[in-house]
């Protein structure tokens, strides 16, 4: 499928839902893309992702105002608020802001929400393309639950194509290489709109640009997975996840589920990592904050989603970052096993303990074993656990602290504090 080789490894990169909600501006996102250029691109972080409500002009939180005037141009297409993205002027769209992050060597992503504007199909406005308007694509009795910007799409309506090409035409003519659909992936909830993904699909397949397609919210339903892997990059396994342990915790279940459907190109996504300074402008997941995971429940974390190889989306104002913030961004030997791991897969679950493992490419084994309780956790790991060959020749590097751990008779010792873990990686001795 040609969308995979869009993203043969995850993807990495910031989104501003997490510290701005649907308030973030262009200042913002130039100064959050020139800071990773300069501390996080060196490590394959590339992606910038303007994330809801880009085209409202008075948005100011993570709470949306309903029924309000968006901004469209003469086609029933959403486009920036000018007053937040004073480049856009004249009718230039998001190209200035694109242009400026690509000259950077970074990518450049939006968010939208599936379906047409209600105010275009009220006053059924035209589609570019085509002879019928946006009133006569539009399905009135599919909308979202928590967002009244949008009505869905009708795929059974002629326009209903036209108007998703004319859709990603614009965006490609922007220079966008990363879209985040909203409101269409969630089976349990809000339903899985296999139809309207289908069109954008489409969609993309004809604007001439090479896109990443993400699909929120979730949880995606299992029954879905094939259809999902043939129309999109990524899909969300989880609703809105915030910095709380009940909700990192309940991940470990959803990656384990979801680990034989990760591959190159198509990636099950635990979410943005809600680390630094979040909710400066929010209203959802406790206000502005820098993160309430505890440093031990950030390893947990990075190493979940680097084992498990989740799409990394940092949600926190990145020039806010302390250096522990950044040094979870750049460790190389972790990220390495991001990028190029295979197989991640649980193999023990016991109490509270939970082992996973993965290889590379060259041959080396990992192993992460997690302390999901509320006490200290002292175990003896057998390494044949995993398939490894374990003999007196095996090392172990523990890659978050950066040293070596004794191996004596194919196992390895660990003590965890609650709610912590240990990244391993196993080779053989020179």
């Amino acid at each position: 499928m040609k969308h995979h080789s869009f993203a043969l490894t995850p993807p990495m990169g910031w989104n501003s839902w997490d510290c701005y909600g649907a308030s973030v501006d262009e200042a913002e996102v130039r100064g959050n893309a020139e800071y990773m250029a300069h501390y996080l691109k060196p490590y394959g972080w590339e992606y910038v992702v303007v994330d809801i409500q880009w085209y409202e002009p008075e948005a100011n939180s993570s709470q949306y105002r309903p029924f309000v005037p968006l901004e469209t141009d003469a086609y029933s297409r959403l486009i920036p608020a000018e007053n937040r993205f004073p480049s856009s002027a004249g009718g230039k769209g998001f190209k200035p802001l694109a242009d400026y992050v690509h000259g950077l060597g970074l990518k450049f992503g939006i968010h939208i929400m599936r379906g047409i504007p209600r105010q275009a199909v009220h006053s059924a406005m035209p589609i570019l393309g085509s002879i019928v308007s946006a009133r006569d694509i539009a399905h009135t009795n599919s909308i979202c639950p928590w967002n009244t910007d949008m009505y869905g799409v009708d795929a059974s309506k002629e326009g209903a194509q036209a108007y998703y090409d004319s859709l990603f035409q614009m965006y490609a003519e922007w220079g966008v290489d990363y879209v985040k659909v909203d409101d269409i992936a969630d089976s349990r909830l809000y339903g899985y709109h296999l139809d309207e993904v289908e069109l954008i699909r489409q969609a993309i397949d004809r604007c001439g640009r090479d896109m990443v397609l993400s699909l929120s919210p979730g949880p995606a339903h299992l029954d879905k997975a094939e259809h999902l892997i043939r129309h999109a990059n990524l899909w969300r396994i989880t609703d809105d996840y915030w910095d709380h342990w009940h909700l990192l915790r309940d991940m470990f279940d959803r990656c384990e589920k979801w680990a034989p459907y990760v591959g190159p190109g198509h990636w099950p996504d635990c979410d943005m990592l809600p680390l630094g300074h979040l909710g400066i402008r929010s209203v959802d997941g406790g206000g502005d904050r820098f993160t309430r995971f505890t440093r031990d429940e950030q390893i947990t974390m990075m190493t979940l989603w680097s084992i498990f190889r989740s799409p990394l989306m940092f949600g926190g104002e990145l020039r806010d970052n302390d250096e522990w913030t950044l040094s979870l961004l750049t460790n190389e030997e972790v990220l390495y096993l991001h990028r190029y791991g295979t197989g991640g897969k649980l193999v023990k679950s016991e109490g509270e303990m939970r082992i996973w493992s993965s290889h590379d490419v060259k041959g080396q084994e990992y192993v992460a074993v997690f302390n999901l309780g509320e006490e200290s956790l002292s175990s003896r790991i057998d390494l044949a656990l995993i398939g490894s060959t374990a003999n007196s020749f095996l090392k172990a590097r523990d890659l978050w602290r950066c040293n070596e751990i004794e191996i004596n008779s194919g196992s390895v010792y660990v003590t965890l504090p609650p709610h912590g873990s240990i990244l391993l990686k196993l080779y053989e001795s020179d």
